[in-house]
């Protein structure tokens, strides 16, 4: 058998990626100082509703610039409350992607609205505006802007047709914590913002949510929706739910807020290393013709995850071989990870009628046959890498030359037998 350096380890040469890739990708990295910070809640004996929480918002307002902070339980939650505060009622409708985790989306279908799916434009992969536009409609109420890991969307076109047609924005910058458009944060963009705190985003708590926002309305909603404790020290008429809140509750937990503080204090330096990796990882693919969504010059995007998008056409080889082939070279590479939301049973397969029922004359979408042929397109185009948040530029350089390796010997591997 051949073992040569130059032969991909698929035909029989040796694996270019040797190195380990354990702690070149630990995520998240919790130290002693979270550790210290959740004994301390510990020890205090508060569990439930600690000043942490309320020291967390301030942070979170120091972060952003925004003046109404309130932290959840999850992201999912915060992004209920978004879609509460803003007056969903039954029958409005609000424009989202497909591309995104369900969390952008389902909770304004418990409200009774309506999502319309709309095309993922392939350079950042947010909302399309030019097919936003055309799927606005009297009922169009909302916007739900998704910087898919950590691109900011195209703010400025969005920004202008939600003020052209007076539709409120709601922000979920769950993947760009860090993230720069035109010099403003991602998470002060929207009418409302939300951000997760789940395991994997930049900034965990394990679980959590922030939600934030410019106006006092808003965030008195929030809190009557489900932070209890809150409600009780309301100066206004809505203390007058404080018995019973509408019915969620929505807080986050102590301990999640401990860990929270102290991996927001160290967002900025973590964002650093990762993109100094992906960055020169991203150069050196670019090279072989590997789009890999570098940002233009007035944004400073965050990886969330890395996905690149490989010209299988030019390379010659099918994805499936391909990430085959660069998995035999030892390269953690796989599909994306979130299925478009449009062909998913609760959506295409009808289960959405059996939760939403519109009534005064709103429509009910048929969702199996939705079509959005550029998302579905630019989705199935895509393959995720690790987001290498401390890995060695060995190792990056063993990832390139794995690449090498598998792009010049395409033709070989395709004919290979079996």
């Amino acid at each position: 058998m051949n073992y040569s350096t130059n032969l991909p380890a698929i035909l029989g040469g040796q694996p270019a990626v040797t190195l380990d890739q354990v702690e070149a990708n630990r995520w998240p990295v919790l130290t002693e100082d979270d550790e210290k910070a959740v004994l301390q809640i510990m020890r205090d004996g508060d569990i439930s509703t600690h000043p942490v929480i309320r020291e967390l918002e301030n942070d979170y307002r120091n972060f952003s610039g925004m003046p109404y902070v309130l932290a959840h339980c999850n992201g999912t939650t915060a992004l209920t409350a978004a879609f509460w505060a803003i007056g969903l009622k039954p029958g409005d409708e609000v424009l989202v992607p497909s591309a995104t985790f369900w969390a952008s989306v389902l909770p304004l279908v418990w409200l009774g609205a309506v999502p319309v799916f709309c095309e993922s434009e392939s350079e950042r992969l947010g909302l399309d505006p030019a097919d936003m536009e055309k799927k606005i409609t009297s009922r169009t109420k909302a916007i739900v802007v998704v910087h898919l890991w950590g691109l900011p969307s195209k703010m400025t076109e969005i920004t202008a047709l939600a003020r052209k047609y007076k539709l409120k924005m709601i922000e979920d910058a769950s993947h760009a914590q860090g993230a720069l458009w035109r010099g403003k944060p991602c998470g002060t963009l929207g009418d409302i913002s939300v951000f997760s705190l789940q395991g994997g985003k930049l900034a965990p708590a394990g679980e959590g949510g922030m939600f934030l926002c410019r106006e006092y309305e808003y965030w008195e909603r929030a809190v009557c929706l489900g932070d209890i404790t809150r409600i009780m020290e309301l100066e206004t008429p809505a203390r007058r739910f404080a018995a019973t809140s509408f019915g969620i509750k929505t807080r986050i937990a102590p301990l999640s807020a401990a860990i929270a503080r102290n991996q927001l204090a160290r967002l900025e330096d973590n964002n650093k290393q990762r993109n100094h990796n992906l960055v020169y990882l991203s150069a050196g693919l670019e090279e072989m013709g590997i789009h890999t969504f570098l940002s233009p010059e007035h944004i400073q995007r965050v990886y969330f995850e890395y996905l690149v998008r490989p010209d299988f056409g030019a390379i010659g080889m099918p994805m499936g071989t391909f990430i085959e082939a660069l998995k035999a070279e030892g390269c953690i590479a796989a599909l994306p990870r979130y299925p478009l939301l449009h062909q998913q049973p609760f959506f295409a397969g009808g289960a959405f009628l059996d939760i939403m029922r519109p009534t005064d004359g709103a429509r009910v979408p048929d969702y199996s046959a939705v079509s959005l042929p550029v998302t579905e397109r630019v989705n199935g185009a895509m393959m995720k890498l690790p987001s290498f948040p401390w890995a060695s530029q060995e190792l990056l350089d063993q990832y390139l030359r794995a690449f090498q390796k598998v792009i010049t010997h395409a033709d070989q591997i395709v004919r290979r037998p079996g």
